[in-house]
């Protein structure tokens, strides 16, 4: 694969993990607001949705960075 190629996967493979963080940081905020409000449980709930965010953006660093040692060669 030339670099080029690369170099979008991996800019690609960022903008997604951006967008998960993203994502994962509203969620956050308002689990936040709700806990300040007192339905601390209620906050719990809303911040489960978090953790297959996070998970996400991981397997995509994991992929850019792998893209990233590829081109190297």
């Amino acid at each position: 694969m030339a670099k080029p190629l690369f170099n979008d996967a991996v800019v690609a493979c960022l903008g997604e993990i951006h967008g998960r963080l993203s994502e994962a940081a509203r969620i956050a905020k308002a689990a936040q607001v709700c806990a300040e409000a007192g339905s601390v449980s209620e906050a719990v709930t809303i911040s489960m949705d978090i953790e297959q965010l996070i998970y996400e953006a991981g397997r995509l660093h994991d992929a850019a960075s792998l893209l990233n040692r590829l081109s190297q060669h």
